[in-house]
Protein backbone atom coordinates (compact mmCIF):
# COMPACT_ATOMS: atom_id res chain seq x y z
CA UNK A 1 0.00 0.00 0.00
CA UNK A 2 0.98 3.85 -0.78
CA UNK A 3 1.36 5.18 2.40
CA UNK A 4 1.33 8.99 1.97
CA UNK A 5 1.42 11.53 4.83
CA UNK A 6 -1.48 14.17 5.58
CA UNK A 7 -2.09 16.80 2.56
CA UNK A 8 0.99 15.56 0.23
CA UNK A 9 -0.21 14.90 -3.50
CA UNK A 10 -1.58 12.32 -4.61
CA UNK A 11 0.44 11.39 -7.72
CA UNK A 12 -1.84 9.69 -10.09
CA UNK A 13 -4.68 11.71 -9.66
CA UNK A 14 -6.78 13.18 -12.86
CA UNK A 15 -5.47 16.58 -13.23
CA UNK A 16 -7.48 19.94 -12.15
CA UNK A 17 -10.08 22.01 -14.45
CA UNK A 18 -8.35 24.00 -16.67
CA UNK A 19 -5.55 21.88 -17.11
CA UNK A 20 -6.04 21.53 -21.56
CA UNK A 21 -4.10 18.84 -23.15
CA UNK A 22 -4.12 18.93 -27.16
CA UNK A 23 -3.74 15.39 -28.77
CA UNK A 24 -2.78 15.72 -32.46
CA UNK A 25 -2.95 13.74 -35.15
CA UNK A 26 -4.93 10.55 -34.09
CA UNK A 27 -6.62 7.80 -35.88
CA UNK A 28 -10.08 7.26 -33.46
CA UNK A 29 -11.78 4.58 -32.81
CA UNK A 30 -14.36 6.34 -31.12
CA UNK A 31 -16.93 3.67 -30.03
CA UNK A 32 -19.86 5.29 -31.50
CA UNK A 33 -20.08 2.53 -34.07
CA UNK A 34 -19.08 4.75 -37.01
CA UNK A 35 -15.69 4.28 -39.18
CA UNK A 36 -12.11 4.73 -38.14
CA UNK A 37 -11.45 8.74 -38.14
CA UNK A 38 -7.63 9.73 -38.99
CA UNK A 39 -6.57 12.84 -38.69
CA UNK A 40 -8.09 13.45 -35.12
CA UNK A 41 -7.55 16.34 -32.88
CA UNK A 42 -8.30 15.28 -28.98
CA UNK A 43 -8.53 18.45 -26.45
CA UNK A 44 -8.96 17.16 -22.58
CA UNK A 45 -9.77 19.99 -19.62
CA UNK A 46 -9.07 18.09 -16.28
CA UNK A 47 -10.35 14.81 -16.26
CA UNK A 48 -12.83 15.25 -19.04
CA UNK A 49 -12.93 15.26 -23.16
CA UNK A 50 -13.73 18.84 -24.05
CA UNK A 51 -13.21 18.74 -27.85
CA UNK A 52 -13.19 15.83 -30.94
CA UNK A 53 -12.60 17.53 -34.11
CA UNK A 54 -10.68 16.90 -37.22
CA UNK A 55 -6.92 18.25 -37.57
CA UNK A 56 -7.55 20.78 -40.07
CA UNK A 57 -10.39 22.88 -37.51
CA UNK A 58 -8.85 25.57 -35.94
CA UNK A 59 -8.71 24.72 -31.81
CA UNK A 60 -10.76 26.02 -29.41
CA UNK A 61 -10.44 29.16 -27.65
CA UNK A 62 -9.85 27.76 -24.49
CA UNK A 63 -7.06 25.45 -25.72
CA UNK A 64 -4.95 28.10 -27.16
CA UNK A 65 -1.23 27.28 -25.81
CA UNK A 66 -2.19 24.35 -24.51
CA UNK A 67 0.33 21.39 -24.13
CA UNK A 68 -0.08 19.26 -27.50
CA UNK A 69 0.93 16.10 -28.02
CA UNK A 70 1.51 14.77 -31.64
CA UNK A 71 0.15 10.74 -32.03
CA UNK A 72 1.38 10.96 -35.71
CA UNK A 73 -1.05 8.58 -36.66
CA UNK A 74 -1.26 6.13 -33.60
CA UNK A 75 -4.82 4.63 -33.36
CA UNK A 76 -6.64 5.82 -30.22
CA UNK A 77 -9.57 3.41 -28.82
CA UNK A 78 -11.44 4.30 -25.38
CA UNK A 79 -10.28 2.89 -22.37
CA UNK A 80 -10.92 -0.38 -22.09
CA UNK A 81 -13.07 -2.11 -19.45
CA UNK A 82 -12.62 -5.67 -17.32
CA UNK A 83 -16.41 -6.76 -16.77
CA UNK A 84 -15.39 -9.26 -14.21
CA UNK A 85 -12.58 -8.84 -11.88
CA UNK A 86 -12.31 -10.02 -8.26
CA UNK A 87 -9.81 -7.77 -6.18
CA UNK A 88 -10.03 -9.23 -2.47
CA UNK A 89 -10.55 -13.02 -2.87
CA UNK A 90 -8.42 -13.37 -0.37
CA UNK A 91 -7.93 -9.89 0.68
CA UNK A 92 -3.93 -8.73 -0.92
CA UNK A 93 -3.17 -5.41 -0.90
CA UNK A 94 0.06 -5.65 -2.36
CA UNK A 95 -1.25 -8.20 -5.14
CA UNK A 96 -4.29 -6.13 -5.78
CA UNK A 97 -2.47 -2.89 -6.79
CA UNK A 98 -0.04 -4.59 -8.63
CA UNK A 99 -3.12 -6.45 -10.72
CA UNK A 100 -4.69 -2.50 -10.83
CA UNK A 101 -0.87 -0.95 -11.95
CA UNK A 102 -0.74 -3.56 -14.56
CA UNK A 103 -4.32 -2.57 -15.78
CA UNK A 104 -4.20 0.64 -16.24
CA UNK A 105 -0.67 0.80 -17.91
CA UNK A 106 -2.42 -1.54 -20.55
CA UNK A 107 -5.56 0.92 -21.73
CA UNK A 108 -8.04 -0.60 -18.99
CA UNK A 109 -9.56 2.61 -17.20
CA UNK A 110 -12.42 0.81 -15.42
CA UNK A 111 -13.13 -2.59 -14.09
CA UNK A 112 -16.49 -4.00 -12.32
CA UNK A 113 -15.51 -6.25 -9.20
CA UNK A 114 -17.89 -8.52 -8.97
CA UNK A 115 -18.03 -9.10 -4.88
CA UNK A 116 -15.34 -9.85 -2.75
CA UNK A 117 -14.13 -7.95 0.93
CA UNK A 118 -15.73 -4.56 0.32
CA UNK A 119 -13.95 -3.21 3.22
CA UNK A 120 -11.00 -3.59 0.79
CA UNK A 121 -12.53 -3.11 -2.56
CA UNK A 122 -14.24 -0.09 -0.97
CA UNK A 123 -10.73 1.35 -0.02
CA UNK A 124 -8.98 -0.11 -3.36
CA UNK A 125 -11.52 2.22 -5.11
CA UNK A 126 -11.03 5.43 -3.04
CA UNK A 127 -7.57 5.28 -3.69
CA UNK A 128 -7.65 5.01 -7.60
CA UNK A 129 -10.24 7.48 -7.75
CA UNK A 130 -7.98 10.33 -5.52
CA UNK A 131 -5.01 9.10 -7.55
CA UNK A 132 -2.69 7.62 -4.32
CA UNK A 133 -2.29 3.99 -6.40
CA UNK A 134 -2.67 3.68 -9.98
CA UNK A 135 -5.63 1.95 -11.36
CA UNK A 136 -8.44 1.89 -13.02
CA UNK A 137 -12.25 3.24 -11.60
CA UNK A 138 -13.31 0.62 -9.57
CA UNK A 139 -17.46 -0.23 -9.39
CA UNK A 140 -18.13 -3.29 -7.52
CA UNK A 141 -21.07 -4.78 -5.61
CA UNK A 142 -22.25 -6.94 -2.86
CA UNK A 143 -23.23 -10.21 -2.58
CA UNK A 144 -26.59 -11.73 -2.00
CA UNK A 145 -27.43 -15.61 -2.20
CA UNK A 146 -29.49 -18.25 -0.37
CA UNK A 147 -27.80 -19.23 3.12
CA UNK A 148 -27.22 -22.76 1.96
CA UNK A 149 -24.34 -20.89 -0.24
CA UNK A 150 -22.43 -19.58 3.06
CA UNK A 151 -20.64 -22.57 3.63
CA UNK A 152 -18.45 -21.84 0.70
CA UNK A 153 -14.48 -21.27 2.05
CA UNK A 154 -14.40 -17.98 0.00
CA UNK A 155 -17.54 -16.19 1.52
CA UNK A 156 -15.44 -16.44 5.05
CA UNK A 157 -12.29 -15.46 3.50
CA UNK A 158 -14.11 -12.24 2.43
CA UNK A 159 -16.01 -11.66 5.88
CA UNK A 160 -13.19 -12.39 8.33
CA UNK A 161 -13.80 -11.16 11.72
CA UNK A 162 -17.86 -11.01 10.82
CA UNK A 163 -19.85 -13.77 10.23
CA UNK A 164 -20.23 -14.75 6.26
CA UNK A 165 -24.23 -14.08 5.08
CA UNK A 166 -24.76 -11.58 7.44
CA UNK A 167 -22.52 -8.55 6.42
CA UNK A 168 -23.63 -5.75 4.80
CA UNK A 169 -21.25 -6.96 1.48
CA UNK A 170 -22.39 -9.98 2.15
CA UNK A 171 -25.43 -11.23 2.67
CA UNK A 172 -27.68 -14.42 3.20
CA UNK A 173 -31.47 -13.91 2.10
CA UNK A 174 -34.26 -15.82 3.76
CA UNK A 175 -38.31 -15.48 3.40
CA UNK A 176 -37.96 -13.67 6.22
CA UNK A 177 -35.15 -11.19 5.19
CA UNK A 178 -36.41 -7.69 5.15
CA UNK A 179 -35.47 -7.02 1.94
CA UNK A 180 -35.67 -3.01 1.71
CA UNK A 181 -33.40 -3.08 4.61
CA UNK A 182 -30.87 -5.68 2.87
CA UNK A 183 -30.69 -3.47 0.24
CA UNK A 184 -30.23 -0.62 2.09
CA UNK A 185 -27.64 -2.29 3.80
CA UNK A 186 -26.19 -3.04 0.01
CA UNK A 187 -25.87 0.16 -0.81
CA UNK A 188 -24.45 1.17 2.62
CA UNK A 189 -21.19 -0.75 1.50
CA UNK A 190 -21.07 1.88 -1.80
CA UNK A 191 -21.56 -0.85 -4.04
CA UNK A 192 -23.05 -0.07 -7.60
CA UNK A 193 -24.69 -3.23 -7.88
CA UNK A 194 -26.24 -6.22 -5.90
CA UNK A 195 -24.79 -9.74 -7.14
CA UNK A 196 -27.68 -12.37 -7.51
CA UNK A 197 -25.20 -15.51 -6.67
CA UNK A 198 -26.69 -18.83 -6.03
CA UNK A 199 -29.14 -20.60 -4.20
CA UNK A 200 -31.92 -18.50 -4.44
CA UNK A 201 -35.63 -19.31 -6.53
CA UNK A 202 -37.20 -17.26 -9.12
CA UNK A 203 -39.64 -15.54 -7.18
CA UNK A 204 -36.53 -14.31 -4.62
CA UNK A 205 -34.56 -13.37 -7.51
CA UNK A 206 -37.49 -11.43 -8.89
CA UNK A 207 -38.00 -9.76 -5.51
CA UNK A 208 -34.34 -8.87 -4.69
CA UNK A 209 -34.39 -7.22 -8.33
CA UNK A 210 -37.56 -5.37 -7.88
CA UNK A 211 -35.75 -4.10 -4.76
CA UNK A 212 -32.69 -3.08 -5.90
CA UNK A 213 -34.10 -0.97 -8.79
CA UNK A 214 -36.86 0.58 -6.21
CA UNK A 215 -33.41 1.53 -4.43
CA UNK A 216 -31.86 2.80 -7.61
CA UNK A 217 -29.04 0.35 -7.32
CA UNK A 218 -28.17 -2.42 -10.33
CA UNK A 219 -28.26 -6.11 -9.88
CA UNK A 220 -26.14 -7.90 -11.69
CA UNK A 221 -26.59 -11.72 -11.41
CA UNK A 222 -25.14 -15.16 -12.27
CA UNK A 223 -26.92 -16.79 -15.22
CA UNK A 224 -28.17 -19.83 -13.66
CA UNK A 225 -28.84 -19.15 -9.76
CA UNK A 226 -29.93 -22.64 -9.03
CA UNK A 227 -32.34 -23.32 -8.85
CA UNK A 228 -33.58 -20.48 -11.02
CA UNK A 229 -33.10 -21.11 -14.21
CA UNK A 230 -31.58 -18.73 -17.03
CA UNK A 231 -34.67 -17.22 -18.59
CA UNK A 232 -36.44 -17.09 -14.93
CA UNK A 233 -33.08 -14.60 -13.70
CA UNK A 234 -33.79 -12.64 -17.03
CA UNK A 235 -37.54 -12.14 -16.67
CA UNK A 236 -36.70 -10.65 -13.30
CA UNK A 237 -35.47 -7.85 -15.26
CA UNK A 238 -31.47 -8.26 -13.70
CA UNK A 239 -29.09 -5.68 -15.72
CA UNK A 240 -26.21 -8.16 -16.62
CA UNK A 241 -26.04 -11.87 -16.44
CA UNK A 242 -22.44 -13.30 -15.84
CA UNK A 243 -20.49 -16.70 -17.30
CA UNK A 244 -21.86 -17.87 -20.85
CA UNK A 245 -21.60 -21.69 -19.82
CA UNK A 246 -24.03 -21.46 -17.19
CA UNK A 247 -26.62 -20.66 -19.71
CA UNK A 248 -26.65 -24.03 -20.82
CA UNK A 249 -28.49 -25.12 -17.75
CA UNK A 250 -31.64 -23.37 -19.76
CA UNK A 251 -32.09 -26.81 -21.05
CA UNK A 252 -30.98 -28.67 -18.09
CA UNK A 253 -30.46 -32.68 -18.39
CA UNK A 254 -31.96 -32.68 -14.65
CA UNK A 255 -33.81 -30.63 -12.69
CA UNK A 256 -31.75 -27.88 -11.06
CA UNK A 257 -31.43 -27.47 -6.49
CA UNK A 258 -28.54 -25.45 -5.41
CA UNK A 259 -25.11 -24.67 -6.64
CA UNK A 260 -23.22 -27.25 -5.48
CA UNK A 261 -25.07 -30.00 -7.28
CA UNK A 262 -25.12 -28.77 -11.48
CA UNK A 263 -26.09 -31.51 -13.03
CA UNK A 264 -23.97 -32.51 -16.02
CA UNK A 265 -23.91 -30.65 -19.26
CA UNK A 266 -25.05 -32.08 -22.76
CA UNK A 267 -22.26 -30.44 -24.41
CA UNK A 268 -23.10 -31.43 -28.06
CA UNK A 269 -26.08 -30.03 -27.98
CA UNK A 270 -25.01 -26.30 -28.15
CA UNK A 271 -22.01 -26.85 -30.77
CA UNK A 272 -23.72 -26.12 -33.57
CA UNK A 273 -24.65 -22.59 -32.25
CA UNK A 274 -28.56 -23.31 -32.87
CA UNK A 275 -30.09 -24.29 -29.56
CA UNK A 276 -33.58 -23.29 -29.71
CA UNK A 277 -34.38 -23.34 -26.30
CA UNK A 278 -31.16 -20.56 -26.21
CA UNK A 279 -32.20 -18.22 -29.36
CA UNK A 280 -35.84 -17.50 -27.22
CA UNK A 281 -33.43 -16.96 -23.94
CA UNK A 282 -31.45 -14.51 -26.32
CA UNK A 283 -34.21 -12.93 -27.89
CA UNK A 284 -35.33 -11.96 -24.75
CA UNK A 285 -32.18 -10.59 -23.52
CA UNK A 286 -32.01 -8.33 -26.61
CA UNK A 287 -35.78 -6.97 -25.59
CA UNK A 288 -34.82 -6.51 -22.46
CA UNK A 289 -31.32 -5.30 -22.91
CA UNK A 290 -29.87 -7.72 -20.64
CA UNK A 291 -26.20 -7.30 -20.88
CA UNK A 292 -23.96 -10.88 -21.43
CA UNK A 293 -20.74 -10.88 -19.49
CA UNK A 294 -19.65 -13.78 -21.10
CA UNK A 295 -16.17 -14.52 -18.98
CA UNK A 296 -15.63 -16.55 -22.26
CA UNK A 297 -11.72 -17.27 -22.22
CA UNK A 298 -11.88 -18.45 -18.34
CA UNK A 299 -11.98 -21.94 -18.93
CA UNK A 300 -8.58 -21.10 -20.36
CA UNK A 301 -6.72 -20.05 -17.72
CA UNK A 302 -4.27 -22.17 -15.52
CA UNK A 303 -6.23 -22.52 -12.60
CA UNK A 304 -8.98 -24.25 -14.73
CA UNK A 305 -6.95 -26.01 -16.60
CA UNK A 306 -5.81 -27.76 -13.75
CA UNK A 307 -2.69 -30.11 -13.35
CA UNK A 308 -4.83 -33.09 -14.89
CA UNK A 309 -5.59 -34.69 -17.88
CA UNK A 310 -9.04 -35.12 -17.09
CA UNK A 311 -9.12 -30.79 -15.45
CA UNK A 312 -7.66 -30.53 -18.95
CA UNK A 313 -9.86 -32.10 -20.90
CA UNK A 314 -13.18 -30.87 -18.30
CA UNK A 315 -11.60 -26.82 -19.21
CA UNK A 316 -11.21 -27.90 -23.09
CA UNK A 317 -14.76 -28.58 -23.16
CA UNK A 318 -16.17 -25.64 -21.28
CA UNK A 319 -14.03 -23.66 -23.78
CA UNK A 320 -15.65 -25.14 -26.64
CA UNK A 321 -19.53 -24.67 -25.20
CA UNK A 322 -18.22 -20.81 -23.78
CA UNK A 323 -17.26 -20.25 -27.40
CA UNK A 324 -20.39 -21.64 -29.26
CA UNK A 325 -23.02 -19.83 -26.77
CA UNK A 326 -20.91 -16.64 -27.28
CA UNK A 327 -21.18 -16.98 -30.92
CA UNK A 328 -24.90 -17.68 -30.83
CA UNK A 329 -25.78 -14.74 -28.46
CA UNK A 330 -23.46 -12.50 -30.51
CA UNK A 331 -25.15 -13.53 -33.65
CA UNK A 332 -28.80 -13.26 -31.73
CA UNK A 333 -27.75 -9.34 -31.16
CA UNK A 334 -27.45 -9.55 -27.17
CA UNK A 335 -24.53 -7.40 -26.07
CA UNK A 336 -21.70 -8.73 -24.93
CA UNK A 337 -19.28 -7.15 -22.34
CA UNK A 338 -15.92 -8.45 -21.79
CA UNK A 339 -15.00 -9.67 -18.12
CA UNK A 340 -12.41 -12.32 -17.17
CA UNK A 341 -12.86 -13.49 -13.37
CA UNK A 342 -9.44 -14.80 -13.84
CA UNK A 343 -5.86 -12.89 -14.09
CA UNK A 344 -2.54 -13.79 -15.79
CA UNK A 345 0.57 -14.57 -13.76
CA UNK A 346 1.79 -11.58 -12.00
CA UNK A 347 5.49 -11.75 -14.45
CA UNK A 348 2.80 -11.37 -17.56
CA UNK A 349 3.28 -7.53 -18.96
CA UNK A 350 -0.23 -7.89 -19.73
CA UNK A 351 -3.91 -8.32 -17.89
CA UNK A 352 -6.32 -11.48 -18.55
CA UNK A 353 -8.53 -9.31 -20.45
CA UNK A 354 -6.42 -9.18 -24.27
CA UNK A 355 -6.91 -12.92 -23.66
CA UNK A 356 -10.34 -12.72 -23.31
CA UNK A 357 -10.62 -9.86 -26.41
CA UNK A 358 -8.61 -12.56 -28.43
CA UNK A 359 -11.11 -15.37 -27.36
CA UNK A 360 -13.80 -13.55 -28.64
CA UNK A 361 -12.49 -12.73 -32.12
CA UNK A 362 -10.60 -16.33 -32.64
CA UNK A 363 -12.87 -18.54 -31.13
CA UNK A 364 -16.36 -17.09 -31.01
CA UNK A 365 -16.08 -15.47 -34.41
CA UNK A 366 -16.76 -11.71 -33.70
CA UNK A 367 -14.91 -8.98 -35.69
CA UNK A 368 -12.55 -7.25 -33.39
CA UNK A 369 -14.67 -3.64 -33.53
CA UNK A 370 -17.65 -5.54 -31.95
CA UNK A 371 -15.23 -6.92 -29.75
CA UNK A 372 -13.87 -3.19 -29.52
CA UNK A 373 -17.46 -2.42 -28.78
CA UNK A 374 -18.23 -4.89 -26.23
CA UNK A 375 -14.60 -3.98 -23.89
CA UNK A 376 -15.63 -0.26 -24.13
CA UNK A 377 -19.72 0.98 -24.68
CA UNK A 378 -20.94 -2.38 -23.07
CA UNK A 379 -18.80 -2.33 -20.71
CA UNK A 380 -20.32 1.07 -19.97
CA UNK A 381 -23.36 0.24 -20.16
CA UNK A 382 -22.40 -3.25 -17.95
CA UNK A 383 -21.15 -0.70 -15.31
CA UNK A 384 -23.48 1.47 -15.41
CA UNK A 385 -21.50 4.38 -16.53
CA UNK A 386 -22.26 4.99 -20.31
CA UNK A 387 -22.71 8.36 -19.64
CA UNK A 388 -19.41 9.16 -18.82
CA UNK A 389 -17.25 6.05 -20.57
CA UNK A 390 -17.11 3.92 -23.38
CA UNK A 391 -16.87 6.38 -26.17
CA UNK A 392 -14.33 9.16 -26.86
CA UNK A 393 -16.89 11.90 -26.96
CA UNK A 394 -17.06 15.65 -25.74
CA UNK A 395 -17.95 15.75 -21.96
CA UNK A 396 -17.04 11.91 -21.02
CA UNK A 397 -14.20 10.97 -18.98
CA UNK A 398 -10.82 11.86 -20.26
CA UNK A 399 -10.29 7.49 -20.97
CA UNK A 400 -8.50 6.56 -23.87
CA UNK A 401 -5.52 4.26 -24.76
CA UNK A 402 -3.18 4.64 -27.68
CA UNK A 403 -1.69 1.81 -30.11
CA UNK A 404 0.82 1.91 -32.59
CA UNK A 405 -0.81 -0.62 -34.83
CA UNK A 406 -4.52 -0.76 -35.86
CA UNK A 407 -6.62 -3.49 -33.09
CA UNK A 408 -9.22 -3.39 -36.14
CA UNK A 409 -6.46 -5.60 -38.04
CA UNK A 410 -5.62 -7.71 -35.66
CA UNK A 411 -6.55 -7.70 -31.72
CA UNK A 412 -3.74 -8.78 -30.58
CA UNK A 413 -1.99 -5.35 -31.82
CA UNK A 414 -3.93 -4.21 -27.99
CA UNK A 415 -0.05 -5.06 -27.20
CA UNK A 416 1.43 -2.27 -28.98
CA UNK A 417 -0.17 0.06 -26.06
CA UNK A 418 1.90 3.28 -25.53
CA UNK A 419 -0.31 5.57 -23.66
CA UNK A 420 -3.00 5.12 -21.30
CA UNK A 421 -5.29 8.62 -21.10
CA UNK A 422 -7.30 7.89 -17.63
CA UNK A 423 -9.44 10.78 -16.50
CA UNK A 424 -7.29 12.97 -17.79
CA UNK A 425 -4.13 11.52 -16.41
CA UNK A 426 -1.15 9.50 -18.69
CA UNK A 427 0.23 6.50 -17.79
CA UNK A 428 3.06 6.13 -20.00
CA UNK A 429 3.52 2.17 -20.91
CA UNK A 430 7.31 2.67 -21.41
CA UNK A 431 7.64 4.05 -17.43
CA UNK A 432 5.92 0.54 -16.25
CA UNK A 433 8.09 -1.66 -18.90
CA UNK A 434 11.27 -0.08 -17.13
CA UNK A 435 9.83 -0.23 -13.59
CA UNK A 436 9.31 -4.56 -14.60
CA UNK A 437 12.74 -5.25 -15.92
Amino acid sequence: MTDLPPGAPTPWAAPPAGAVTVYRGATLFDGTGGPLRPNTTIVTDGARLRTVTDDGDPLPPHAAGAPQVDLDGRFVVPGLIDTHQHLATPPDRPAAEAVLRRLVYSGVTAVRDMADDLRHVGDLARATLVGEIPGPDIRYAALMAGPTFFDDPRTHEVTRGAAAGAVPWMQAITPGTDLPIAVALARGTHAAAIKVYADLDAATVAAVTAEAHRQGIAVWAHATVFPAMPGEVVAAGVDSVSHVTLLAFEVPTEPLTSYKTKPPVDHDRFAAGDEPHLAALFAEMRRRGTVLDATASMWTSGELRGDTAESAERAARNAELAAAVTAQAYGAGVDVCTGTDHETDPGDPFPALYGELAFLVDRCGIPAGDVLRSATLVGARAAGTEADTGTVEPGKLADFAVLEENPLHDIGNLRTITLTVRRGRRFDRAEFEKDAR
